[in-house]
């Protein structure tokens, strides 16, 4: 039996070496604290401030593309959260390596991608009036926050808002307009940038020299610029042509197909000569490349830009190269939501080759001469790529929080919230003050309290003030304890209450 058991721990040990170096090389080289986390400058400097100050909020809310490393700042921030008052060194160094290797009890992980049901979010709930272990808090991250189904964001809500003293979250997404505003109102809530070319390309140069990995500057540029902002991605494909003895620019285009600067003299050309054919061909010969379409269109861009620049400098009519980029932006962000993204590049390019004779409802600009210039697409791969703009963070004036306002906009306030019976238990309700963002009610019956403050209702009530002041307002309903306040309207008798209920028969 002895020598049994000292088989299985050599065969553990054997297995645990042989993993490790099978490891995937974007989890052996993950960020292990903020001085690793590269490209997220804004964001690491406002979390090690907070930590600093002892400022550290209950929740947090991560949102941006995928692999620009939303997930492992949130467990660096955990690590940080659970370690806080923990003197003794062996139990610390004993927490580190729980947390590193994901087995700390006191530190919990959901994707909510498979278990967004209001019955996982309800068990977590419960779960977590259990207090920590180990540590003095317990941290909870949530990725893919945005698959949650409505019924668990509601049943998260009031928990996000006031969860015990010792828990924390942090909600990670891609979708930041699937969350709710009212969640997002309860969280900071830290935007991740694409990740810049030349950090990647630094990145995986660290790598590849760690792991004594022999690959040429030119390929490991194509794989940064191929990445499209995802350090995940990019070391991926590192990962994936590690096996080769020499990793070559031909390596690299064998795998991932051509470069999208192959095809950008051959779209200019095609412009210039406006030769529709051509650009049909273009876009079929991209297809079967294999070359992101997105990407093209980027590259391309960046080139206008470039012309753009230089008509100006030049004291010349920017306006064809405005128009141009303005199709091709319009194209970028079609491009990125088409399930045919080489449609829509192609669409975009023949409508520039179109000209005001062609089209009768739309008038098209001449297409500008444009030179290509590998060298300053390659030198500067960021420069001139933008982004498809953030509708979500849209400024909208709006009146501001105040006694005044929010007595003038009750009615309208009533009128929006929903179901009926809690629009007759919100009318016996007294505005009591304006604290902040937070509208203090005060109520004489704790039945009204209650209705009022449940979850759903409160979420309708505060959606309507959304939609009046343009920001997250909360409401705080408490009972009456005599004090002198403003009414909030005349008192529902029965047989109002009953119409709004149960309608007018």
């Amino acid at each position: 039996m002895r020598i049994n058991f000292q088989l299985s721990i050599v065969n553990c040990q054997f297995l645990y070496c042989y993993n490790s170096r099978l490891m995937a090389l974007y989890l052996k080289y993950r960020p292990l604290s903020f001085a690793d986390v590269v490209g997220q400058d804004h964001i690491v400097t406002t979390l090690e401030q907070a930590i600093e100050r002892d400022s550290i909020s209950h929740a947090y809310l991560f949102c941006g593309t995928r692999g620009t490393g939303k997930t492992s700042v949130a467990r660096i921030l955990a690590k940080t959260i659970l370690l806080r008052g923990v003197t003794d060194e062996v139990l610390r160094k004993q927490m580190i390596k729980s947390i590193e290797e994901g087995s700390l009890v006191d530190l919990v992980e959901i994707d909510a991608a498979s278990n967004n049901s209001v019955g996982d979010v309800r068990d977590l709930i419960e779960k977590m009036q259990f207090s920590p272990l180990m540590a003095n808090s317990r941290v909870y991250i949530i990725d893919e926050v945005h698959m949650l189904s409505k019924p668990a964001f509601n049943a998260l809500l009031k928990t996000l808002e006031e969860p015990p003293e010792y828990v924390y979250f942090i909600l990670a997404t891609t979708e930041l307009h699937k969350v709710l505003e009212t969640i997002q109102s309860r969280c900071q809530r830290f935007l991740f940038r694409r990740v810049k070319d030349d950090d990647i390309l630094r990145r995986l140069q660290y790598i590849a020299d760690q792991e004594h990995i022999k690959i040429d500057r030119e390929a490991l540029r194509m794989i940064a610029r191929h990445a499209l902002g995802s350090f995940r991605d990019g070391i991926a494909l590192l990962d994936q042509l590690r096996s080769l003895e020499k990793i070559t620019a031909n390596d690299v285009t064998e795998r991932i197909g051509k470069s999208s600067l192959a095809f950008i003299e051959e779209i200019v050309q095609a412009l210039t000569n406006r030769d529709l054919s051509e650009i049909t061909t273009i876009v079929k010969r991209i297809e079967d490349s294999n070359v992101p379409a997105d990407l093209v269109a980027s590259d391309l861009l960046s080139l206008v830009r470039t012309h753009m620049h230089a008509a100006i400098e030049r004291k010349e009519n920017p306006e064809p190269y405005i128009r141009m980029t303005d199709a091709l932006l319009a194209g970028l962000k079609n491009i990125r939501l088409s399930p045919v993204p080489t449609l829509v590049l192609e669409s975009a390019l023949l409508s520039l080759c179109l000209t005001e004779k062609d089209s009768k409802t739309h008038t098209l600009p001449d297409v500008p001469k444009l030179t290509v210039k590998t060298d300053a697409l390659e030198t500067e791969p960021n420069k001139g790529r933008p982004e498809v703009p953030d509708q979500t963070n849209t400024l909208v004036d709006a009146e501001e929080l105040t006694m005044d306002s929010v007595l003038k906009h009750w009615n309208g306030v009533l009128q929006a919230v929903n179901p009926p019976s809690v629009r007759m238990s919100l009318k016996n309700g007294t505005i009591a003050a304006i604290e902040g963002n937070t509208v203090r009610l005060i109520f004489s019956s704790a039945f009204h309290r209650d209705r009022v403050a449940e979850t759903v209702a409160s979420r309708s009530v505060e959606e309507a003030l959304f939609s009046v002041y343009k920001k997250a307002v909360r409401i705080k309903c408490v009972l009456e304890k005599e004090l002198d306040s403003t009414k909030l309207g005349p008192k529902t008798d029965l047989v109002e209450a009953a119409a709004e209920v149960f309608g007018n028969l």
